[in-house]
Order: structure tokens, then sequence, then C-alpha cells
């Protein structure tokens, strides 16, 4: 599309792709590594990422030569100033809460930014990981954990799985699963079952605020798919 754009790029010297493997690389669940190696998820995360942003990806690969990706992303032209005041007007507007939430991520930085986001909201924020770090976290936890908010591609189990194991021990503790990936993409391929609360992923303060504060508020534990970004 015309326009100006922010480029990145990325590149490697590895063993590099045919052209039949890069016609399937963006696909979920697609991937050439061995079984328990990989997701398949990963760069269809970043895909869903980029078009949710109306950018796009360029690939250059050969086998034996390496792969260079190029990502696309549309220039911000408006002016910063004035938006920037208008969204902190609005951060102070959002849905708050005194609930203790388990935040379960494998990504560090993700898990970091996540935490932040929720302290700001005023949670009290339990962070873990990986789900053996976050199931350490609930036996050694005296209070009440009234959300669990946890990935749902995980290495060690899912997030699903996480779920079920600590429910005996809270069973009133509400669920919040979020994914890179759209939740129809996650559900159809049996990861998470269909009716449960769902954010994808990158999802704003004010997406995030809200969904948190309609799960916690819910008097049901699963209830329809949502999609935020």
């Amino acid at each position: 599309m015309p326009g100006e754009y922010v480029r990145l790029s990325i590149s490697d010297d590895g063993t590099g792709m045919d052209k039949e493997t890069m016609t399937h690389i963006f696909e979920p669940f697609y991937t050439t590594k061995e079984l328990g190696k990989g997701t398949g998820l990963g760069l269809a995360t970043v895909y869903g990422a980029v078009k949710q942003n109306n950018g796009f990806i360029n690939i250059y690969s050969e086998p034996g030569q390496g792969t260079t990706f190029s990502i696309y992303i549309p220039r911000d032209a408006s002016s910063r100033s004035g938006q920037a005041t208008e969204e902190e007007g609005n951060v102070a507007q959002l849905a708050r809460g005194q609930e203790t939430i388990l935040l379960v991520e494998d990504e560090p930085g993700i898990l970091n930014i996540t935490s932040q986001m929720l302290e700001t909201q005023g949670y009290t924020v339990l962070k873990a990981n990986t789900p053996g770090e976050a199931i350490q976290l609930v036996s050694s936890h005296g209070g009440i954990i009234h959300l669990l908010m946890t990935d749902v591609i995980m290495p060690e189990m899912n997030g699903s799985d996480l779920a079920k194991s600590i429910l005996p021990s809270y069973p009133q503790m509400k669920r919040l699963f979020m994914s890179g990936y759209t939740a129809d993409v996650i559900a159809h391929h049996g990861v998470l079952d269909e009716g449960v609360h769902f954010i994808q992923k990158p999802f704003s303060l004010s997406a995030m605020a809200a969904k948190v504060r309609e799960v916690l508020d819910s008097n049901k534990f699963e209830t329809s798919f949502t999609q935020s970004g």
C-alpha cells in the first residue's frame, strides 16, 4: 500500500528456507522443528500483530544462505503532544481494582510490562515466568487469588491445563487467557476451550483494564471470546 512506513529488518545466516516452506511459515501451529521443540505460533503471532497495525512483512530466503524478514509499519504522522495529554487524562478514568492477580507469561518483557499496567490500576500482582513457577507461587501464597491471567501457549503446559491444576486450591478464581493469535485459531486447534474469557495480545492499557474488570465482576467463570488490540 502507498504511504510512509518504518522498516525493521532482521537477518540471520542460518539454513534458510525453500519456497514451499515460506508459503506456510505464517500459518498457526506450522513448524519445521521436532516434536516438543516449538509450537509454530511465533511467526503467526508476529504476523497477527503486524496486520493489526496495518503493516506487512517481506521475506527473502535461500536454502543455505539465511533469511531476512523486513517488517513495515505505517509511520504515524499525527501530532503526538496533544494526543499524549489526552491519553494521560484517560488513564485516570480507567477501571481500577484492588484484587490479587496471578500473572503467568513466559516472555519476560511482556510479563514485566503487563505487571506494571495491572499495578498502575491498583491490583496486587503475583508474577510467574513459567507454569511451574506459578504453581509454586500458589502453594506458598497465603491469601486469596482473585484472577489467573495467563498466556495460552507456554513451555511445560498450556494455560488451560495450568488453570485446571490451580482451581482445586482456588475454586472461585476467575480466569483470563491471553495469546498473540486470535481466539478462533486457538480454539480451533483444541488448545483452549470455547467460551472462556480471552484477550488478544498486544493489548492497550485501556483494553486490558476494561477486560480485567469485566472478568472480575462477572458472575460466570467463562464468557464469549473478546479480541483486543
